[in-house]
């Protein structure tokens, strides 16, 4: 998944699906990342900051709402997702989802403190899981 970690609703949910990727399917690369490149994805900074974009094994590039669906999938929440992609919803979710790329650096600023809010909350949900001194809670790695 390329995403933009510099993106705190992008961000946010890159964190959702990785804490529940148990099984390894999915890898984050963070294009707001110094020394980042976007030529070696066969793209330039401005698509790949446009929306967001998956790499399949094969090399297949997919974005916007099939690269979400597809990351839902690998972590178990395709159900969540699978809606969206009907034929008679699908171009709306698709136009909703590139409006949202479009929007999402001020649509982020005025959901700050939400986005603080779930943050604290999956934190501290992550802390009760505690257990003989050692947490679980992950890293956040912003590479």
């Amino acid at each position: 998944l390329l995403y933009d970690a510099a993106c705190p609703v992008c961000s946010l949910e890159m964190d959702h699906l990785r804490g529940r990727d148990a099984a390894g399917h999915l890898t984050f690369v963070d294009i707001a990342a110094p020394g980042f490149d976007a030529a070696a994805y066969g793209a330039t900074s401005a698509a790949l900051d446009a929306e967001l974009h998956g790499v399949w094994a094969d090399g297949t590039v997919v974005k916007g709402m099939t690269t979400l669906r597809a990351a839902y999938a690998a972590v178990g929440l395709g159900w969540v997702l699978q809606p969206t992609g009907l034929a008679p919803v699908r171009p709306v979710f698709d136009l909703a989802y590139r409006l949202f790329a479009r929007y999402r650096r001020p649509i982020s600023r005025a959901a700050a403190p939400l986005i603080d809010t779930v943050r604290a909350r999956r934190t501290l949900a992550s802390m009760a899981r505690c257990r003989d001194g050692a947490c679980g809670v992950a890293r956040e790695d912003r590479s």
